[in-house]
């Protein structure tokens, strides 16, 4: 299996055919899919009106990807940030995290799982990834509100009634 930018280079790769580059958009979420395969597939396809004949549009390709790279970017951030805090931490002895981040041991996937494919945030990526992240990284408590849509009325291991995430994440829902 290829790299998230090698794979993304070809999807930019206007030599390859647009059925091909859609393939290959599709092959990048198996390295960064956020909500989920299925809904960050959704997500990408609305927003950028993806058509089921892709040579209509293959510029919508390109349009889905750079969203999908921009939300990457904040994860991979803070996945370099967490690592050298870690390796501060590991010289002074300390060998287990002082803070825990689920979404760095799910490898950049999930982060804001949707059970649903069609029922997933609207707003851009990088919004609501950003959320999850800053939510985490202040400690916030998972019970009874989602990170994404602050509905205060969220049950723990389902589904978020607005936005359709999972507040406590992927793991906990299956």
């Amino acid at each position: 299996m290829t790299s998230f930018p090698v794979t993304a280079r070809r999807v930019r790769d206007e030599s390859l055919s647009p059925r091909r580059r859609r393939s290959h958009l599709r092959d990048c979420l198996y390295h960064f899919a956020p909500y989920g395969f299925h809904a960050t597939w959704h997500h990408l396809a609305t927003r950028h009106r993806i058509p089921r004949d892709i040579e209509a549009d293959p510029p919508s390709l390109v349009r889905a990807l750079g969203e999908l790279e921009t939300a990457r970017a904040l994860v991979l951030a803070r996945a370099v940030a967490f690592a050298a805090q870690r390796r501060l931490q590991k010289q002074a002895g300390r060998r287990t995290p002082t803070t825990p981040h689920p979404w760095d041991s799910w490898g950049c996937h999930d982060i804001a799982y949707c059970p649903d494919p069609q029922k997933h945030p609207t707003e851009v990526l990088s919004i609501v990834v950003g959320r999850v992240l800053d939510a985490y990284a202040a400690g916030v408590d998972l019970a009874g509100r989602c990170l994404v849509c602050g509905d205060e009325d969220s049950r723990p291991g389902r589904a978020c009634r607005n936005c359709g995430v999972v507040p406590d994440g992927y793991r906990n829902s299956v």
